[in-house]
């Protein structure tokens, strides 16, 4: 019982801090007078890359926190990398799923988008925690599949394919250099 509440309320956590720092990521940029040190972490443009990008680096920041507090879980980066891949995903196709069936979507749900990919990322890991069914026989490497994401976030934000997930529907531009 004492795990499971330990648990719930890291989870809880995690998904407070996704919240926050996903949004304080949005406008972080901007506020830093578009300073180049915040750029590969922070929302450059309004691309739904970026917008993958909000959730990622608050959700590995506070993974890096949580596992120093989780040794007894041995899968613990294998969920954690389920759980990121899980709301990384949910948001595209959430996205353009809707943009596809229903049109331009409002600016109020493409936020609850962003929340409602954390909360099943944050859901999901919480299971696969609870349940122990995730077997992970090398966690080095899902950790480091992890920071092949983080990778692959910073390197595009200044080399950006020039693709439409990557495409700022507002100004038509591609990452920082456009």
């Amino acid at each position: 019982m004492r795990m499971k509440r330990k648990l719930l309320r890291w989870q809880a956590a995690g998904f407070g801090v996704a919240s926050l720092g996903g949004a304080l990521l949005h406008f972080l940029y901007n506020l830093a007078k578009q300073s180049i040190l915040v750029a590969p972490f922070s929302s450059v443009n309004e691309s739904t890359w970026e917008h993958m990008k909000l959730l990622f680096f608050p959700m590995f920041f506070f993974a890096l926190i949580q596992g120093r507090f989780f040794k007894e879980y041995r899968n613990f980066w294998c969920v954690k990398l389920a759980g990121i891949w899980t709301g990384l995903l949910l948001i595209p196709v959430l996205f353009y799923t809707y943009n596809g069936a229903i049109g331009k979507s409002p600016d109020w749900f493409n936020i609850s988008i962003f929340f409602i990919s954390a909360a099943v990322a944050f859901f999901l890991e919480t299971r696969l925690f609870q349940k122990n069914c995730l077997h992970c026989k090398m966690p080095w490497l899902a950790f480091a599949g992890t920071c092949l994401i983080g990778v692959l976030f910073v390197l595009f934000t200044f080399s950006t394919p020039q693709r439409p997930l990557f495409q700022d529907p507002i100004t038509g531009t591609y990452g920082v250099n456009s």
